[in-house]
Formats: C-alpha cells, sequence, structure tokens
C-alpha cells in the first residue's frame, strides 16, 4: 500500500534538519505557524524564527532586508496571503532585484476545504509565473518536498513553493533525484501523455489504471517546477502519442495547463486540460467533496482522455 504523508509536516521538519547545518536560514511567519509547520522552527531554534502577524507586506520587506545581509529567509503564509497580500513587495523588492527569498504557500489549492474561497488559492501559479525572475515549484509528495526544500536552500533567487494542507500519498521514491526545472516520468505509456502536478499526479495514475481496462495507455509526467519549465522535457514526452492532457488543482487560466499550451503552441497537437473552470473554491464539509464538485478526478481524466482518442 502506497504511504500516505503530510506534505506541511515534511516542509516544517525538513526546515529545521536544513537549518540547524546552514546558519544563514532564518524564517518568517505571519500568524499561521501552527499551519505552515514553521512552529518546528520556532520551538526548535527560536533565534532565528520571527513572528510577523498578520502583516505579509511587512514580513516580505524584512526578508528582502535579511537576504540582502546574507540570510536566507523562508516565509510562510497561506498561498493565497502569501502571494495575494505582498504581491507590490515580491514584485517591487524580491523579483526585480533577485534577492534570495524562499516564500512558501502553504493550504494550496482547495485544501484548505473548511474556509472557503477567501482562503484558497486556485491563482496563485498564474500571479508567480507572470513574474520574472520568479521560480514556481509545486511539490507532489512529502518525499519530493523534502528535496525541494534542501534544493531551494541551495539556488540563490526568488523561490515560491506551493505546499499542499492535506496528507498525499508518496508518487516519488526516495532514491529519485529532484531538479528545479527538470520534468519527470513517473510511469509510461503508449496512447496518451499527461502533465500533471501535486495531487493530480496522483489522481492520474489512478485514472491510468481505469484506461488500461478500456485499451489506452496513459504515460504520467510529474511538472513539480512549474517555471522554468522543462520545454525540452515536454516535447520529448508528447512526440510519440496522441494527444496531451494536463491535470492541476488551480484555475485552467495561467496555470500549468496554460504554460503546456505555450510550450507547444508550435506543435501539431491535441491539448485537453483538467482544472478549475475560471471559479473561486468554496467551504465544504471535507477536501474530497470540493474535489469531486470542481471534477479533479480520475473520472473527469478518463472522460477527457476518451475524447482525445
Amino acid at each position: 500500500m502506497t504511504k500516505v504523508e503530510s506534505l506541511r509536516e515534511a516542509y516544517g521538519r525538513e526546515l529545521v534538519r536544513i537549518a540547524k547545518e546552514d546558519k544563514r536560514i532564518v524564517v518568517l511567519d505571519a500568524d499561521l505557524c501552527g499551519s505552515t509547520k514553521s512552529c518546528y522552527m520556532e520551538r526548535e531554534i527560536p533565534e532565528r524564527f520571527f513572528e510577523m502577524g498578520i502583516a505579509e507586506q511587512n514580513m516580505l520587506s524584512t526578508a528582502a532586508g535579511l537576504s540582502l545581509v546574507g540570510k536566507i529567509p523562508f516565509v510562510n503564509s497561506f498561498s493565497v496571503f502569501a502571494v495575494g497580500q505582498p504581491y507590490n513587495q515580491i514584485r517591487q523588492g524580491i523579483a526585480i532585484p533577485k534577492l534570495n527569498v524562499k516564500i512558501v504557500g502553504s493550504s494550496c489549492g482547495l485544501s484548505d476545504f473548511g474556509d472557503g474561497a477567501t482562503h484558497q488559492s486556485v491563482e496563485d501559479i498564474s500571479i508567480m509565473r507572470s513574474i520574472p525572475n520568479m521560480v514556481v515549484i509545486v511539490p507532489v509528495d512529502a518525499i519530493e518536498t523534502r528535496k525541494v526544500v534542501q534544493e531551494s536552500t541551495k539556488y540563490t533567487g526568488p523561490v515560491y513553493i506551493r505546499v499542499n494542507r492535506n496528507d498525499l500519498p508518496n508518487i516519488t521514491n526516495e532514491s529519485d533525484v529532484f531538479k528545479i526545472g527538470k520534468a519527470q516520468k513517473i510511469v509510461d505509456g503508449e496512447d496518451l501523455v499527461i502533465f500533471a502536478c501535486g495531487l493530480m499526479v496522483s489522481q492520474a495514475l489512478k485514472a491510468r489504471e481505469t484506461l488500461l481496462t478500456q485499451g489506452i495507455s496513459l504515460r504520467v509526467v510529474n511538472i513539480s517546477t512549474i517555471k522554468p519549465l522543462d520545454i525540452k522535457g515536454i516535447k520529448e514526452f508528447s512526440k510519440d502519442v496522441k494527444g496531451i492532457l494536463t491535470a492541476e488543482e488551480h484555475s485552467i487560466i495561467g496555470g500549468l495547463g496554460g504554460a503546456i499550451c505555450e510550450a507547444l503552441s508550435d506543435e501539431n497537437v491535441k491539448i485537453k486540460r483538467i482544472g478549475i473552470n475560471d471559479k473561486f473554491g468554496q467551504s465544504a464539509r471535507c477536501y474530497e467533496d470540493l474535489i469531486q464538485f470542481y471534477n479533479l478526478t480520475p473520472e473527469a481524466i478518463v472522460k477527457k482522455a476518451k475524447e482525445l482518442i
């Protein structure tokens, strides 16, 4: 049975582990450390943890200043607040001068199911992807999340990391190498290819099992780095199939699907996108209810795949 693990827990504990080795790492949070799991840093290395309160603009400006004196700031909030509240500070004060700040958006997508549209980020990839100099990463599981923290620390420049609130199945292996800007084929297929990120990779794998019973072979590719996009890899994975699918827990406008369409705009290919169809989120009893309501399911992938075939 596939192990299910918390991406937030993996992030928070790995950040502390690396911070113990690298004294340059400092952590800032906007009154949500229990949810973002930066609380582990507060408990274990409190002298390098800064509680900024509900003041994301100040938090990002402070992080910019810390980076200028050689620190590696990891700033934490829910995705919708980490991106939306301090957009101007991110653009003007961090991205333009290419400062070494890591922005970690927790509870991404619809994963904060109880708090509704105000707390659910369905447009953050689009916003951050459009900012020059910004790296955008969506870890697929806890294993990859730990590697993303490691590689983001080594990378010099602004990075946005999008972390799911809920436990997700481990798709990758400890032996897999994560590299910023590199797509990863999870399983091969001959008829169609699906490029997915986050939760939707596991949904694609479930859809693949159903499609195999119907004589359709689906290649599943994890696109954890949305920007810089692995255009060469995407073209390679697409060249010998009958059609292409994309799947993301994000608006179909400006996210992974849009990035794939841009990358393949000069190719003679058929593409169908699975994502949130230009709507905000809403409150629900559980995460699964929202996934069903917004058609982010294996069944939705199967339906689109059969349309392509």
